[in-house]
């Protein structure tokens, strides 16, 4: 299975989109858009940065766990992280999103 954005309606009338990697996992989960159009743009933002690794944001839980957060040029979050239970696990999912999100094709569930 190829790496895939999966677009799909969230509560409330909303929209959003998880990215999922090749082996099937979510590595990315988005924030929640009012149309369908902004969680697109949302997508494309994903897409171009998440090239550069000073637009990821790491952080810690309050269980100890870490975790992280991609954000756009203008700061603000486009996507998030489950928790892993220690850095590494969180440097691969780094590693996931930067490799998977450029390429990865739109699957739309909406």
């Amino acid at each position: 299975m190829a790496s895939k954005f999966v677009l799909k309606k969230a509560a409330g009338g909303q929209f959003m989109f998880n990215l999922v990697a090749s082996n099937g996992r979510i590595v990315l989960t988005s924030e929640r858009y009012k149309s369908k159009a902004s969680a697109a743009n949302g997508i494309k933002s994903v897409k171009k940065h998440a090239k550069a690794i000073k637009n990821f944001e790491r952080g810690k839980t309050k269980n100890g766990g870490t975790k992280f957060v991609l954000k756009a040029s203008n700061g603000e979050p486009v996507g998030r992280s489950q928790t892993y239970k220690g850095p590494s696990g969180c440097t691969g999912g780094i590693a996931s999103v930067k490799r998977c999100a450029p390429g990865s094709k739109v699957d739309d569930l909406t």
